[in-house]
């Protein structure tokens, strides 16, 4: 019972971080260049417009779902298993993710990357 509760815990961690991925980078994405911003108003102004963004709190939240989700997942499942799968797929679904709601090009090679580390992760959980 406690491998069921590891893989729902990944599958909570695998969306709560690629919702908490995509929502802070549509967030900075708004922001504009950082660095820019804070030459010609200064740290705090980038701050304020950071915190300002709609989208970055309930990112916070989405990746703070996902660090107490791999807490328990560590209590239910094995360290081998829980961190490398739910790392993994998370880069699997990042890259879905970036593709379909941020509207990046995501190129041959990452799709590759992508189909090797899931393969990765189906040799591990057998």
């Amino acid at each position: 019972m406690n491998e069921l509760y590891a893989w729902a815990a990944i599958g909570i961690i695998i969306l709560a971080s690629t919702t908490g991925d995509v929502l802070l980078s549509y967030s900075m994405k708004r922001v504009g260049d950082v660095e820019k911003l804070g030459k010609r108003r200064g740290m705090l102004a980038v701050v304020g417009r950071v915190l300002r963004t709609p989208t970055f709190a309930p990112g916070l939240v989405a990746m703070g779902v996902a660090f107490y989700s791999l807490l328990f997942g560590l209590s239910w499942g094995n360290l081998s298993l829980v961190v490398p799968a739910s790392a993994s797929l998370t880069f699997v679904a990042n890259a879905l993710a970036a593709r379909i709601f941020l509207h990046e090009s995501v190129g041959r090679r990452r799709w590759i990357a992508a189909l090797l580390v899931a393969c990765g992760v189906v040799l591990m959980a057998v």
